[in-house]
């Protein structure tokens, strides 16, 4: 499977749950933080200044959900990529 255009295929990774005041925050319940982190499978022919297996924060809410061969993945656009991490 390929991403095309400015389209970028990634697997999220899981934040690890936190402890807020005693009530236990999960990914999907943390309000506080917008972006996520995830792991670029692959991005189209667009897409610039993004590389296949780097490490990406992306705007939780873009995008949306394709599973392929038993495994969930997320597709987005080069525009709801905040920034890349850098080893």
């Amino acid at each position: 499977m390929r991403a095309v255009n400015d389209y970028i295929l990634i697997e999220k990774i899981k934040q690890a749950e936190r402890k807020v005041n005693g009530l236990l925050l999960t990914e999907d319940l943390d309000k506080e933080v917008r972006y996520a982190r995830a792991k670029v499978i692959s991005i189209g022919s667009l897409v610039q200044g993004i590389k296949e297996e780097e490490i990406v924060c992306y705007d939780k809410h873009a995008g949306a959900g394709i599973e392929w061969e038993g495994k969930l993945y997320h597709v987005i656009r080069m525009r709801d990529v905040v920034f890349v991490e850098w080893d």
